[in-house]
């Protein structure tokens, strides 16, 4: 047992891997996939609790040992595969607990994460259960005809549809495909019909339907009135009218709805699924016979594990999930003496998000609380900063919120003399250090007090310690940023020490958003997280969860390009093997991007170095030297490298 002796005699418990379980709250976001070995290292149990573990700083090492660098992203094939059949299981459990006559036909959306890899493994994972893909635009259509051989699997086609998109889709029948052409918007079905009758290919046809119903979340916008996609009741029961007209009733299998991503709460789920049951009995009762209910995406991830109705978690789980989708789809049916359809979900996210996590290395520490006592002041020095001083002598618990607002109104006294010139650099460098000084003793003071005044809480951030992080949000982590998605982030060792700083990350960007700066907590968002000193060796930072659309939606800041990536399998022997390698983008590939030509650069640096040797502003040795880093850096890491 961890322990320690105080000199009074008493006996105090040390810190121990069972405290950063709990202040990193793992096991509840951790789905059964992370934990904290005794080593004090983050373990990955890529099949889920009671199976073979992989510590993930010895990974790290490892891959890096093979070539990789930091920051990279390491993908889990089997948290893939258990998800996968996870969400599976869980469909077919509420079904035979139901009585439920139909199927269970998941599709993955290849918009949440294209990586040919993922996609791959999602259809080998998947092919047991007849696992189909969803596509949203003709080059995902064109990816799921390539790598989807699953005898019977469905291939959704959502989006927006032209001519060939639909034309492709049709002639996919005569390659023994299964492709359901959802129409998304009302025109699209004089074209479906139009194209079917000139390929002579009886289409199988979705309706998606343009819910009231609101959804919970960030995404509350994809259903009602005013969503971007869907019919609405008129337009479906022209759409049916126009079908039967061609005679192509028959071919309607299908309907959809959605709701939008990561739905938070489950009264959304049930509110949607009954008034979307409602519309597929209203189209049998029209005489269409769609075989197909497709409930869509939505199905959420609890990033922070608090299990509630928060935007970064839901309040519900993958079971009670398919029991409300499965128990509410057949109520309806058998009301009305129906057949059960076979269930389709789009639940790409809930799929992808927990196998891949981001490693970052640290490069440096920008320090607030020096720890330090303040330096002496005299009678000679100005009055401002003599007051700072009492004021810091005389901070307690009980005047500690008057003692801020004192040393508030003195540092903004010392900025006016300072602009004034009463004050010169160096006493107001003194000011904003005793300053800092005050803020640190009564900040020391606030985190023991049971209630801490509103004026006072912006000080835990004020205070944080920058840790400078080998890293693009932009890149690897963009909802970070652009929706205020929280994710797991935790240092992945040294989990045995007591973390005795609190801190945010600043990344590589020159861009003041390029900072991660909100973290999960089980009640609410918190502004910095508890991190060990840095003492110059590698501290590795994992974000974890990251396997649903960060990657694709990364993008180019400051010319930040893809990190390395792996794919890591568990053997037979239960140790860990390295499947596949991609290598992250070099400073050619992103310059290639934005129309720069390696030869065209290289070139006129020759050029000014030739001017410059002439001018004798540069010897013949520098230029050398100089084209030689110039050639290497372009064929470098767009990261940056630790000597």
């Amino acid at each position: 047992m961890n322990l320690r002796v105080r000199e009074n005699g008493a006996v105090i418990r040390g810190w121990t891997v069972r405290d950063s379980m709990e202040r990193y709250n793992v096991s509840a976001w951790g789905a059964g996939f992370f934990t904290i070995n005794a080593k004090g290292h983050v373990e990955v149990r890529p099949q889920g609790e009671g199976g073979a573990a992989v510590d993930l700083l010895e990974l790290v090492e490892d891959l890096q040992r093979r070539g990789l660098r930091t920051p990279m992203l390491i993908r889990f094939s089997d948290i893939l595969a258990a998800r996968v059949r996870g969400l599976c299981a869980a469909f077919e459990r509420a079904m035979q607990e139901y009585g439920y006559q139909g199927q269970y036909r998941g599709v993955y959306p290849i918009k949440v994460n294209q990586q040919r890899h993922v996609v791959e493994e999602i259809v080998q994972y998947g092919a047991p259960m007849k696992v189909g893909l969803e596509a949203g635009s003709k080059p995902e259509l064109l990816i799921a005809l390539a790598i989807l051989d699953t005898p019977g699997a469905l291939i959704i086609c959502n989006g927006y549809k032209d001519r060939s998109y639909i034309e492709t889709a049709l002639l996919a029948q005569r390659l023994g495909r299964t492709p359901i052409i959802v129409i998304d918007r009302a025109h699209e079905v004089d074209l479906i019909v139009r194209v079917a009758r000139e390929l002579n290919i009886r289409p199988q046809i979705g309706v998606r339907a343009k819910l009231t119903t609101k959804g919970a979340g960030k995404w509350v916008e994809s259903t009602g009135d005013r969503s971007k996609f869907g019919l609405t009741a008129v337009e479906i029961v022209e759409a049916v009218e126009k079908l039967r007209a061609e005679g192509m009733l028959d071919c309607l299998q299908l309907l959809h709805f959605h709701i939008g991503s990561q739905i938070t709460a489950i009264r959304a789920h049930k509110d949607a699924l009954k008034e979307a049951s409602m519309i597929f009995v209203g189209l049998h009762q029209m005489g269409a016979h769609p075989r197909f209910l497709d409930v869509g995406g939505g199905l959420g991830v609890d990033y922070d594990g608090s299990q509630t109705n928060f935007h970064s978690s839901m309040n519900y789980t993958v079971q009670e999930y398919a029991n409300d989708v499965v128990a509410t789809i057949q109520e309806a049916c058998d009301a009305k003496g129906l057949p059960h359809p076979d269930i389709v979900t789009e639940s790409g996210r809930a799929m992808t998000a927990h196998h891949s996590v981001l490693i970052f290395d640290v490069l440096g520490v920008h320090e607030m609380i020096s720890g330090r006592p303040p330096e002496p002041v005299s009678e000679s020095d100005p009055r401002v900063i003599q007051n700072l001083a009492e004021v810091y002598e005389t901070i307690s618990q009980k005047n500690v919120l008057e003692a801020y607002h004192d040393i508030l109104q003195l540092k903004e006294e010392a900025t006016n003399l300072f602009t004034l010139g009463f004050l010169d650099l160096r006493e107001r460098a003194r000011v904003e250090r005793l300053f800092w000084d005050c803020c640190e003793k009564i900040l020391r003071i606030v985190r023991d007090l049971p209630y801490v005044p509103e004026e006072l809480e912006p000080l835990e951030k004020g205070l944080a310690d920058t840790y400078y992080g080998n890293f693009s949000v932009f890149q690897s982590a963009p909802d970070h940023w652009a929706v205020k998605q929280l994710f797991p982030v935790m240092p992945i060792h040294r989990l045995d020490e007591k973390p005795t700083r609190r801190g945010v990350f600043a990344d590589l960007t020159c861009d003041s958003d390029g900072k991660i700066d909100r973290f999960i907590d089980p009640r609410d968002v918190r502004d910095v997280l508890e991190l060990h000193p840095w003492n110059g060796e590698p501290y590795y930072i994992g974000v974890f969860l990251v396997g649903a659309y960060q990657e694709i939606l990364g993008d180019l800041h400051n010319l930040f390009g893809d990190t390395d990536a792996v794919h890591v399998r568990l053997g037979s022997d239960g140790r860990y093997e390295v499947e596949h390698v991609v290598e992250g983008d070099a400073v050619t590939d992103v310059l290639r991007y934005v129309e720069y030509d390696k030869g065209a650069l290289v070139e006129r640096v020759r050029r000014t170095i030739e001017d410059a040797m002439r001018a004798g502003q540069i010897s013949l040795e520098e230029s050398a030297r100089l084209r030689r880093h110039y050639e290497q850096g372009l064929q470098a890491y767009t990261y940056l490298t630790r000597e």
